[in-house]
């Protein structure tokens, strides 16, 4: 299990800081890609992310944002990113992607524990989608 990354201030939090560096790295060299923020636990980590491409926000949480008063400040841009001299990465191959993946746990965790959530998600939609369409009848016959 991932640590309780809400007891993070949103400026140290592990999977705020992999979103924005991951989006830095593809901006900074303008690929063509849509950085998705996920699996968030608080309005501080979607707020921590204002600006990303994607963000998927839970009911909960988006009631939450309704509700709180705050003003949203960018936190991610194309441009902001490609003026920085901050270069995460000269050149990221598999293996150097996956030994800095694997040295950060917390962010191979919460990434495990989204693709889990991801997966888990389209089996369930699949399985509504085939019930929908009295595909289960016809399979279980």
């Amino acid at each position: 299990k991932a640590e309780n990354v809400s007891s993070y201030p949103v400026d140290q939090d592990p999977g705020v800081l992999s979103v924005k560096q991951i989006y830095h790295y593809y901006k900074q060299r303008s690929v063509k890609t849509e950085i998705m923020g996920a699996s968030f636990r608080s309005i501080d980590q979607v707020l921590g992310l204002a600006g990303c491409d994607l963000l998927t926000v839970a009911p909960n949480l988006l009631a939450e944002l309704e509700q709180d008063t705050r003003e949203v400040q960018l936190q991610l841009s194309e441009k902001q990113a490609q003026a920085s001299s901050e270069q995460l990465f000269d050149t990221l191959d598999r293996e150097s992607f996956k030994a800095l993946l694997e040295h950060d746990l917390m962010a191979f965790q919460l990434l495990q524990s989204g693709i889990d959530g991801f997966i888990k998600a389209r089996e369930q939609l699949s399985t509504l989608l085939r019930q929908s369409f009295g595909y289960d009848a016809e399979i279980q016959a």
